[in-house]
């Protein structure tokens, strides 16, 4: 492995687990904003999500992200993710991806503390993993062979770093729509 390589694995594994961090941060803010009845509901949402997340985006999230496009829309290969390479640089792109899926699934268990049941959270969880998140980041940066963007965001230029705040935000709109998230009724009147 060239000193390059090395040098971008360690600051990219490094960057991994700062946003990994960032799982538990949310878990205590949203578990202390929350009523004390409620508290381990949302920090075993957070919990789960991460667990759902590594599973949804092994098998499905990393191949619609970053297989060969359909279109610039869509990856159609690379399903349950295997790296074969002598650098292991798939892998940690696979890591470093999976983190921010998984923070993206964390946010919106934010935006929908004690207003959503469990089980709908996990099919939201699910709905963002397996392909909100992955659809985004394959139209913004997924490559085709020769290093060019191959979705149709990539190749009209776009930001990333406004692309993966905007894939934030509609994790943070897009609950507050479902039928099941209703209205945090007396959170924060006393009895």
């Amino acid at each position: 492995m060239s000193h390059e390589l090395t040098t971008n694995t360690i600051w990219v594994l490094t960057c991994t687990s700062l946003v990994f961090l960032m799982q538990a941060g949310f878990c205590c803010l949203e578990s202390g904003l929350s009523r004390s009845k409620n508290s381990i509901n949302v920090a075993t949402k957070n919990i789960v999500d991460f667990f759902i997340g590594v599973i949804i985006f092994w098998l499905f999230g990393f191949g619609l992200m970053f297989g060969q496009s359909y279109g610039g829309w869509v990856g159609t290969t690379q399903f349950a993710f295997e790296d074969t390479s002598n650098t292991h640089w798939p892998t940690v792109v696979f890591l470093f991806q999976l983190v921010f899926c998984s923070t993206a699934m964390t946010i919106s268990s934010g935006a929908v503390a004690e207003r959503m049941r469990f089980r709908a959270y996990l099919l939201l969880a699910v709905g963002i993993g397996a392909f909100a998140y992955p659809l985004f980041g394959h139209w913004a940066w997924a490559r085709d062979a020769t290093g060019a963007p191959a979705g149709w965001l990539g190749k009209w230029g776009f930001s990333t770093c406004r692309l993966k705040r905007s894939t934030f935000c509609w994790c943070l709109v897009c609950p507050g729509s479902c039928p099941d998230t209703g209205p945090k009724n007396r959170s924060f009147h006393r009895r």
